[in-house]
C-alpha cells in the first residue's frame, strides 16, 4: 500500500464520517465536536451503527472504551459486538448508548480518596473530539477503540483526560476575550496545540530478560560504566543501524495506521537512545496519541526481539530521556498566537500573549514543576542532559531586548529581516529566527512555540498541559479585564506588557541553565528550586493551587488533593519495588558470584604458594574483593532494615519521605559497592548482562 493509503486507515476520521454518515447526522456530530453542543441520542445511534459497520469490515470483533486513569497509562475493557438472536444465532449490535457511555469496574484504579474501594462504579464517556480508531495486535485481532473520559458516580474526574478537556475550555474562553478586546471578531475558538517529542532506549530482549531490575523497575539499579559512553558524541544524529531502522519502520507503519503523524526519527545522544517526533495537534488528541506512541513503541519493539525502555534514567552515567512538550496557541481560523511575525516589536497581539505566558510561568512555577515530579524524573532533572529543577524562561536576545525597552518606555526600532551566511558560495543564505534554541532551558521560546523540556519520557503529557492551559487562562483573563475597560486599547496593551515584564522578568534567563552560577543567581531572584518529587508535589496542596484550578472548574479541591495523594503514594511504591529488586539481585545473584570468585582466588593463592610461586597479586585482589564484599553485605542489611521501617509508616507523605531519605540513600551506597565488585569479577562470572552488553550489542 502507498503511504497515503496507510495513513489514517484505522481511524474513524472526518473523511470516513463524511462517507458513512447521513449528511444531517454528519453536520450534527461536527457541531458537537467543534462547538460543544450536546450529542442527541438519535445522532449517537446512527454514528454508532456506522462506526460498527466500518470496524467489522476491517476485522473488528470487539470494541473498548479506552481511557487514561491516574496510573499514568491507559486502560481498556473489551466487549464483543455480538448479541443473541431469537433463533439461537447472533447479531452484531452497537448502540448509541454503548458508544457514548460505558461502566468499567473502578475499584482497583487509584482515586486518592475520591471514593472508597467498595464503591466500584466508574463511568466512561465518549470524547468525540478525539477520533475512534482500530487497534491491531500481532495476531491480527482488531478492536474498535473509543477515546473516553473516566469519572466517578458523583462526577469527580478519575482520569487525566477530563481535567485536560476542562482546561482547554477555560483557555479558549479567556484567549477569545483578549482577541475580541483587540478587535478580532472572526475567531471563535482558541486551542493549545502540542507536539511532544518522545525519547526512548532500545535494548536486546535477551539481555533485558536476564536483568530483574530492567524487568521490574524499568531501569538498571546496578551497573558499572562501560569503557565507552557518549563522550565521543558519535551517536547523536548518527547513521541508524539496520536493526533499529527496521524497528523504526515497523513503528511508523503502526502509528500511521492510527493517524499519528510520526514525522521525525533519529539517534539521540546516549548509546542505544532514540527520538520520535510528531506533527502538532490539539492538546487532547496529542495526549491520546502520545499514550499510543509509548504503548506502540513497546509492542513493536517486542515483536522485533527488542525492548523499548521509557524510563527517564535507565542507565547511570549517560543521558536520560525526556519528553519535550512543544506548546503553542492557535485559533480556529488558522492564526498562531505565538507567531512573532517579521516585526515582533510591532505585533501587539503576540507581545500580549507572550507576556501572559511570562506572568503565568513565574506565578505558578511551583505547580508547573510538580507536574514533572516522578521517581524516574528525579534521576534526570538537574543532570547534565536535562534542565534543572528551577523553572525559567528562555526568550532570546531580540525578544528580551524588545520587552526591556517597552518596560523602560524607550523607542523600539524595527529590525529588517536578518539572514545567516555560512561563507560558502554554494550554500544558500537563510533567514535567521528571532531566537536561538537553548536546550538547557526548561521552558524555552523557540520560534513560535514554547518548549517545556522537563516532562519525563514515561509520563503522560496530560498533567503538564492541564497546568499550562490553566495558568495561561488566568493570565489572559487579567489581560482581558484590563483591555475591556480601556478606552485606548493600544496604550493599555503597552502598559500591560510593561507592567508584566517589570513584575515577572526575574523568570527570564537566556544563559546556561546547567551552570552552578545560575543556581546561585536563581536563588537571589527568589525562584523556587525543588529537587525531589515528594517536596515538589506539595505544590498541588497549596491554597494558591486550589484557588487556581477551582476558579476555572478544571479540578476541585478534592480532585486536586486526590492527585497529590496518588502521586506521593506511587513514588513510595516505586522506590519500594526498586529496593526489593536490589535486595533480591544482591542476595541471589551478586553475592553468590562474588563468593565463587573469592573462593577461586583463595584456591589460586594456595596452589601458587604450594609450589613456592609469589601470590602477592591474587592476595591483593582478594583483599580488595573482600573489603567491597563486606561493605556490600553491610549495606544490604541496612537496606533491608530501611525498607521494613518505611513499610510500617502509615502516613503517606512521611512514608514517601522515608523512602526518599533512607531507603534510596542506602540503595545508592549498595549500588556503589556492587558496581565496584563488578569491576573486579571476570565477565563470564558476572551474573547479569553488563552496560557494554546493554548499550552496544544492538
Amino acid at each position: 500500500m502507498e503511504l497515503t493509503e496507510i495513513f489514517g486507515s484505522n481511524v474513524f476520521n472526518d473523511k470516513v464520517m463524511k462517507q458513512r454518515l447521513p449528511k444531517e447526522v454528519y453536520k450534527a456530530l461536527k457541531k458537537t465536536i467543534e462547538q460543544g453542543t450536546p450529542l442527541r441520542p438519535d445522532v449517537a445511534d446512527v454514528v454508532a451503527n456506522a462506526m460498527k459497520d466500518w470496524a467489522i469490515e476491517k476485522g473488528a470483533t470487539h470494541y473498548t472504551h479506552w481511557f487514561q486513569p491516574l496510573t499514568g497509562i491507559t486502560a481498556e475493557k473489551h466487549d464483543s459486538f455480538i448479541s443473541p438472536a431469537p433463533d439461537g444465532s447472533i447479531i452484531m449490535e452497537f448502540s448509541g448508548k454503548q458508544l457514548v457511555q460505558g461502566e468499567p469496574d473502578a475499584s482497583s484504579f487509584p482515586s486518592g480518596g475520591l471514593r472508597v474501594t467498595f464503591e466500584a462504579r466508574g463511568y466512561t464517556a465518549w470524547d468525540c473530539t478525539s477520533p475512534a480508531f482500530l487497534k491491531e495486535d500481532e495476531s491480527g485481532n482488531v478492536t474498535l477503540t473509543i477515546p473516553t473520559a473516566f469519572y466517578s458516580y458523583r462526577g469527580e474526574a478519575l482520569d487525566k483526560k477530563t481535567p485536560l478537556l476542562r482546561s482547554m475550555k477555560a483557555l479558549s474562553k479567556q484567549a477569545l476575550r483578549v482577541l475580541k478586546a483587540l478587535g478580532n471578531t472572526t475567531s471563535t475558538q482558541v486551542t493549545a496545540t502540542v507536539g511532544p517529542e518522545q525519547e526512548y532506549f532500545l535494548v536486546d530482549k535477551k539481555f533485558y530478560m536476564e536483568r530483574l531490575d530492567l524487568l521490574l523497575a524499568g531501569r538498571t539499579i546496578f551497573g558499572a560504566p562501560a569503557p565507552k559512553g557518549q563522550e565521543l558524541e558519535d551517536q547523536y544524529f548518527g547513521a541508524i543501524k539496520d536493526r533499529v531502522s527496521d524497528y523504526m519502520h515497523d513503528l511508523d507503519i503502526e502509528l500511521w495506521k492510527m493517524g499519528i503523524t510520526s514525522k521525525t526519527k533519529h539517534n539521540e545522544v546516549a548509546p542505544a537512545q532514540y527520538e520520535m517526533a510528531p506533527i502538532f495537534d490539539t492538546t487532547n488528541i496529542a495526549t491520546d496519541h502520545n499514550q499510543l506512541v509509548m504503548e506502540t513503541m513497546q509492542k513493536v519493539a517486542f515483536r522485533n526481539d527488542l525492548v523499548c525502555l521509557l524510563h527517564e534514567k535507565p542507565y547511570a552515567g549517560i543521558n536520560g530521556s525526556g519528553k519535550h512538550n512543544n506548546w503553542s496557541l492557535s485559533t480556529n481560523d488558522g492564526a498562531n498566537l505565538l507567531e512573532p511575525g517579521s516585526t515582533p516589536s510591532e505585533n501587539v497581539q503576540f507581545l500580549l500573549f507572550l507576556s501572559a505566558m511570562i506572568k503565568a510561568v513565574d506565578t505558578h512555577a511551583d505547580i508547573l514543576r510538580a507536574t514533572c515530579a516522578t521517581a524516574g524524573n528525579d534521576h534526570r532533572l538537574g543532570a547534565n542532559e536535562a534542565p534543572p529543577a528551577i523553572i525559567s524562561i528562555f526568550m532570546g536576545e531580540e525578544l528580551t531586548e524588545i520587552l526591556e525597552k517597552i518596560s523602560k518606555g524607550e523607542k523600539i526600532s524595527s529590525k529588517d529581516e536578518q539572514f545567516v551566511s555560512v561563507g560558502v558560495d554554494t550554500l544558500p543564505i537563510i533567514p535567521r529566527d528571532n531566537t536561538d534554541r537553548n536546550r538547557t532551558s526548561p521552558f524555552a521560546f523557540t520560534g513560535n512555540k514554547f518548549e517545556f523540556r522537563m516532562v519525563g519520557s514515561a509520563q503522560s503529557i496530560a498533567g503538564s498541559n492541564v497546568t499550562l492551559n490553566t495558568i495561561a487562562a488566568e493570565a489572559l483573563e487579567a489581560i482581558a479585564a484590563r483591555l475591556e475597560k480601556a478606552k485606548d486599547k493600544n496604550a493599555e496593551a503597552a502598559a500591560i506588557i510593561k507592567d508584566t515584564y517589570k513584575k515577572h522578568h526575574r523568570v527570564i534567563f537566556n544563559g546556561n541553565n546547567y551552570s552552578d552560577e545560575w543556581v546561585k543567581e536563581a536563588d537571589k531572584r527568589g525562584l523556587p528550586n525543588v529537587g525531589n518529587t515528594v517536596d515538589a508535589l506539595k505544590a498541588f496542596t497549596t491554597e494558591k493551587a486550589y484557588k487556581l484550578f477551582e476558579k476555572y472548574d478544571v479540578l476541585s479541591r478534592k480532585e486536586l488533593h486526590s492527585r497529590f495523594d496518588i502521586y506521593v503514594e506511587h513514588y513510595a511504591k516505586q522506590i519500594n519495588i526498586e529496593a526489593l529488586v536490589a535486595i533480591d539481585m544482591t542476595r541471589k545473584q551478586f553475592l553468590p558470584s562474588v563468593l565463587e570468585y573469592a573462593t577461586f582466588l583463595a584456591d589460586s593463592i594456595d596452589d601458587l604458594e604450594s609450589v613456592e610461586v609469589p601470590a602477592a597479586a591474587p592476595r591483593d585482589m582478594l583483599k580488595k574483593l573482600s573489603a567491597a564484599l563486606t561493605s556490600a553485605y553491610k549495606n544490604l542489611a541496612k537496606l533491608e532494615t530501611a525498607v521494613k521501617k518505611a513499610q510500617q509508616i502509615d502516613d503517606t507523605v512521611k512514608k514517601a519521605e522515608s523512602y526518599r531519605d533512607n531507603v534510596f540513600t542506602v540503595m545508592q551506597a549498595l549500588r556503589a559497592d556492587v558496581d565496584s565488585l563488578e569491576m573486579m569479577i571476570p565477565r563470564d562470572m558476572w551474573p547479569v548482562p553488563t552496560y557494554s552488553d546493554l548499550l552496544f550489542k544492538l
